[in-house]
């Protein structure tokens, strides 16, 4: 039988509070991130649902700014994303939609240019 540590019993491996609107947003971002060719000049996202409710409050939004910066769940960068994305260059910003209601509560649209000129949606 294979050693299991705690820290895999207990996981995930994350900056908080939480692991749905933190480490789940980082992880969504960093995934949008892998798939670009180029550096991103900036990034709009839309929050939905309990995203769009809490997410200064949780650290949804700078997980999400982290992740689009290719940080992992457990990088303590995350706190700091705003200005290590001020530092690169990177134009952010967040819109919270609590018009929409038909979505998971945990809904992200990112609108992403990178520095060519190459829009992402």
């Amino acid at each position: 039988m294979a050693f299991i540590s705690v820290f895999e019993v207990i996981g995930p491996n994350m900056v908080g509070p939480s692991s749905s609107h933190t480490a789940g947003a980082a992880s969504i971002a960093r995934l949008a991130w892998k798939m670009m060719h180029n550096k991103i000049k900036s990034v709009h996202f839309t929050l939905y649902g309990s995203f769009a409710q809490t997410y200064r409050g949780h650290g949804t939004d700078r997980a999400l700014l982290g992740g689009m910066m290719g940080f992992e769940t457990d990088d303590v960068r995350i706190r700091d994303s705003f200005e290590i994305a001020e530092k690169e260059g990177i134009e952010f910003s967040f819109t919270a939609n609590t018009v929409e209601t038909d979505v998971h509560p945990n809904t992200v649209d990112m609108e992403i240019e990178d520095v060519t000129g190459r829009k992402h949606l």
